[in-house]
């Protein structure tokens, strides 16, 4: 199990942890405790595909994902995501809600 936080600071916005290493073939629950006041959601995905997948949320702020590699948590709640990762490699997670990835709610994930 992989707890993340995701919160707001005086400087931005974060996860935390913001790097996290899993190995090839391992299927990991990731518990996410939103501990900030505004809604915000995590991705997985490679970084081409969150970049891009952010473009469309700024086009569409209010789009509801009901993808497996994603969750969006309300303040003071916690959502869940369980996760195989078969491919070694470095993957990309983010917060797409407008301006929240820009004020640096994003990370990385390395499977060896």
């Amino acid at each position: 199990m992989v707890l993340i936080a995701m919160r707001e600071t005086k400087d931005g916005m974060s996860f935390v942890p913001n790097q996290i290493k899993i190995k090839a073939g391992e299927q990991v629950k990731f518990v996410i405790r939103n501990t900030g006041e505004l809604d915000h959601e995590l991705v997985f995905a490679d970084l081409e595909s969150n970049l891009k997948h952010g473009v469309e949320m700024a086009k569409n702020p209010d789009m509801e994902h009901d993808d497996p590699n994603a969750a969006r948590v309300a303040p003071k709640k916690v959502g869940e995501i369980v996760w195989k990762f078969t491919n070694a490699g470095e993957f990309d997670f983010s917060c797409l809600i407008p301006g929240h990835r820009e004020s640096g709610m994003f990370g990385t994930i390395i499977v060896q």
